[in-house]
């Protein structure tokens, strides 16, 4: 593929997503604010909350298993628009249950960022893949880091003002994709797809699931999982930690997430991919699983604030670095065809991990202190290190052999 081409499809789909990513951090700190107004208890709008993560648990394997039959850029187009949509619903929300509707239909149709991935791992080749999702990833958190700001700053006219201008935002991102995005899936990819591979992929969970019964993918969506369960406790429930541990407010609270942010956005953006050049991915996977551990305890027992931002780069570095390389190892554990749909359902299983996060590190700050959710994720990280030697290490023809015709290869996606 032309080098020139491939790069304006790579930055036209990183562009796509930071402005998806922007209008949808306009609004999601706001959210608890925006239901008090319609009298709504703690209860509810945690409900509220988790309402996105469920339904996107529904929605992202469909829309990514759609996009490998019919193409990224229409699923693209009316995932975008669902997100559009339901932003109209948000900023014309006289009522709870349409605060309700407007947060399902953004999450039944809220896969972008899956078919975003898929799409990049269709204009790179096996060698540039993790550097391509990084920049997506860091697109992603300069969208988060601006986002949140822009939203606080719009909110003083009122907090339907946030969600019509995340509208606008994404209408323009529409447009973007109409006009600028080329489809990924040419008809000679899905000519030379057809040729080795007869039929279409089926549009079905239980076809998807299956991918939880082969050696490598199973072993990378539990990874998943528990790195997903581990890292949404830090992020739902942090603002809570320092605010019980070092007494901060919430602009200190906000400076230190951005500094964080900053940190993997540097992390994805430049250093996944030049790292994943030189070092094997199955051992920077067991690595940042490794460094996770250990940063998390600290985390947990860290004595004093200045201790604390010296633990969490390491964290956060490693945490940028293990999201990208399990999105880049698993496309490459699949059959081309099924990209897509096995995003999707990495994504699902990271939205399930956000459903669970929030009771859970709630009742472990609650109930035990603030060291718990620390050392909780510190336990699990341990557990995940010994399972991905085992299961990833002992295994590294995926890392190595991706798209080779050894039989040795050609197992792996059997």
């Amino acid at each position: 593929m032309n080098t020139e081409f491939m790069n304006k499809k790579l930055f036209s789909v990183i562009l796509v997503v930071f402005i998806d990513l922007l209008g949808f951090s306009l609004v999601l700190p706001l959210l608890p604010y925006y239901a008090k107004t319609f009298q709504a208890n703690s209860f509810v709008t945690g409900l509220l909350v988790a309402s996105y993560a469920v339904a996107q648990f529904i929605g992202a394997p469909l829309l990514g298993r759609l996009s490998d039959r019919f193409g990224r850029r229409p699923v693209l187009l009316v995932s975008v628009f669902g997100t559009f949509l339901g932003f109209l619903l948000l900023g014309f929300a006289n009522s709870l249950w349409m605060l309700f509707v407007s947060r399902i239909v953004d999450g039944l149709t809220g896969g972008n960022l899956t078919v975003a991935q898929a799409y990049i791992t269709d204009v790179t080749d096996a060698k540039s893949r993790s550097q391509g999702l990084g920049l997506i990833g860091a697109a992603f958190g300069i969208g988060f880091i601006i986002g949140p700001v822009t939203g606080g700053v719009l909110s003083q006219w009122g907090y339907a003002v946030p969600a019509f201008v995340a509208a606008a935002v994404s209408f323009i991102n529409m447009i973007l994709i109409y006009a600028w995005l080329p489809e990924s899936l040419t008809a000679e990819m899905r000519a030379a797809r057809n040729e080795h591979n007869q039929g279409r992929p089926s549009i079905t969970f239980s076809a998807l699931l299956v991918a939880l019964k082969r050696p490598f993918t199973g072993s990378l969506l539990i990874s998943r999982f528990f790195f997903g369960l581990v890292f949404a406790i830090l992020q739902t429930i942090f603002s809570l930690y320092a605010l019980q541990k070092f007494n901060l407010n919430a602009r200190d609270t906000g400076f230190i997430l951005a500094y964080v942010g900053v940190l993997s956005v540097i992390t994805q953006g430049f250093l996944v991919g030049r790292i994943s050049n030189k070092v094997r991915e199955d051992i920077l996977i067991i690595s940042c699983v490794g460094v996770m551990a250990i940063t998390l305890l600290g985390w947990g027992l860290a004595p004093t604030l200045p201790i604390l931002l010296i633990i969490m780069a390491p964290n956060s570095m490693a945490g940028g670095m293990l999201n990208t390389l399990l999105s880049s190892t698993l496309t490459k554990a699949v059959d081309p065809r099924e990209t897509g749909g096995i995003l999707g359902l990495s994504a699902a299983i990271e939205s399930s991990t956000r459903i669970i996060a929030p009771t859970l590190g709630g009742y472990l700050l609650q109930s035990a202190g603030t060291w718990a959710p620390g050392v909780f994720g510190s336990i699990v990280m341990v557990g995940l290190f010994v399972y991905t030697w085992i299961s990833l290490y002992n295994h590294p023809v995926v890392f190595t052999l991706k798209n080779d015709n050894t039989p040795a290869a050609k197992a792996i996606a059997d």
